[in-house]
């Protein structure tokens, strides 16, 4: 009968063996943020396909997963009321979805935001034509930034005006 050391013997040439390596405690942080970032990006895919199923949007090939790793997404209603953000947009501007729902997203524009712009934008959500603007936006704390937006119009299967979705990214 083996003795105990021969057990642990055999399970350490085992382990020595493995192509995988074991990691040290220390990176599970690392690993918990990873894991953290690929559920939001599921979540969020997810919210956005019911609303799309909802409203029956004509598909587009946006690959959302994709756009998620570097940018935000903020769907409105054709009220430009936010029905949705992405879990991401606290990372850029330090709001929360809790804190922009059912508001306008005019609500990022301050004093320093260019009115020209602001008013190129407001055109072409009239028009429903797409668009792509670089804004000076504020965060929650008041600080300012610089955000590129290409905004398009959401139409349903009958071709009637359901929603805006915008692709954000802080430049």
């Amino acid at each position: 009968m083996p003795t105990l050391k021969q057990y642990d013997e055999a399970i350490a040439k085992y382990h020595e063996s493995l192509t995988i390596k074991t990691v040290p405690v220390v990176s599970w942080e690392f690993n918990h943020i990873l894991l953290d970032h690929i559920t939001s990006s599921f979540l969020d895919v997810n919210k956005i396909n019911a609303i799309a199923l909802k409203t029956k949007w004509v598909k587009e090939d946006w690959d959302l997963s994709t756009i998620l790793k570097d940018e935000v997404i903020i769907v409105t209603d054709y009220k430009l009321s936010i029905i949705f953000a992405s879990s991401n947009l606290s990372k850029m501007n330090g709001y929360h979805e809790d804190d922009v729902l059912g508001k306008s997203p005019k609500m990022f524009h301050g004093k320093e935001t260019c009115l020209k712009t602001s008013n190129e934008i407001r055109e072409a959500v009239n028009q429903k034509i797409p668009f792509e603007k670089t804004v000076l936006n504020y965060k929650k704390n008041g600080e300012t930034y610089i955000c590129k937006i290409k905004g398009f119009p959401i139409f349903d299967e009958k071709g009637e005006l359901c929603n805006f979705i915008a692709f954000e990214k802080a430049a």
